[in-house]
């Protein structure tokens, strides 16, 4: 798979980090293959498997592709697909109709969990997994992660991994830091160390943290998405449940299908 360098768009932050992050690169394809697996749940299908005992869908384990940058901002830009990653805390009934939402217009989306919410609430995992969604690491605390030292920082990425794992059978697909867009050298060693082979950044910002209401999270998404793109959103805001419906639908008319983020860069 080629890869070019990417340049990067200037953006909000963590203090500490803005400087010190590793080179990003893009994924460069003219096309993803069809995605393996079973197909995301049809207009008004629910989910199965939503009992209270048991342990969650196993998850993807930590994507690994030759060619692939460590850090990750964007997908094939040739092809028709982007990714919709959440951060994942917040209120788990909101989380839940974010996720209809996606499933009732055939969407599958990355779901980047932080691990207190999931000691919270443990059932969430079985939820995003069995929507046929993707899963993953956005560490135990969601602290700003570039300026801790090592051992704490590697304490919140493994932390988040072995809840995954006790709930899904893996660490989970992808890492991301927490209040930042992109992991510094340290993090990234970090995340290797812990098995992630790659950090997830993103190339659009919803900027839906802010609350800003859904007409304003749908213009921002549907302006500055484009093919290939990685968008990071949040479950647990109302104004993003209500802005995803739009979101997708102005997606599908310009031909962009919503995928997860192992869908759109393999």
């Amino acid at each position: 798979m080629l890869r070019t360098a990417t340049a990067v768009a200037a953006g909000a932050l963590a203090p500490g980090c803005a400087t010190a992050r590793t080179d990003t690169a893009s994924v460069r394809a003219s096309g993803s293959p069809p995605p393996g697996g079973t197909g995301p749940p049809g207009p008004g299908a629910r989910p199965s498997g939503t009992a209270a005992s048991g342990a969650a869908r196993r998850a993807r384990p930590p994507t690994r592709a030759p060619g692939l940058p460590v850090q990750i901002q964007h997908g094939p830009q040739r092809g028709d697909a982007v990714a919709l990653t959440f951060h994942g805390q917040g209120d788990p009934k909101t989380a839940a109709a974010l996720l209809g939402e996606a499933e009732r217009a055939g969407a599958r989306v990355t779901v980047l969990a932080v691990g207190r919410w999931l000691d919270e609430q443990p059932l969430m995992a079985r939820r995003i997994l069995d929507g046929g969604h993707e899963l993953g690491n956005h560490t135990q605390r969601h602290l700003d992660l570039c300026a801790l030292p090592a051992a704490e920082a590697y304490a919140e990425i493994t932390g988040c991994a072995d809840r995954l794992r006790k709930l899904t059978g893996t660490i989970g697909s992808w890492f991301r830091p927490s209040r930042t867009q992109y992991a510094t050298a340290l993090v990234t060693r970090l995340a290797r160390k812990a098995g992630y082979p790659h950090v997830l950044s993103y190339d659009v910002d919803s900027l839906d943290a802010d609350d800003p209401g859904a007409p304003a999270v749908q213009r921002t998404v549907l302006d500055r998405a484009r093919a290939g793109s990685i968008v990071s959103l949040h479950l647990g805001h109302p104004g993003t449940v209500a802005a995803l419906p739009p979101i997708l639908d102005g997606l599908h008319r310009r031909g962009l299908r919503a995928v997860t983020t192992t869908e759109l860069v393999t």
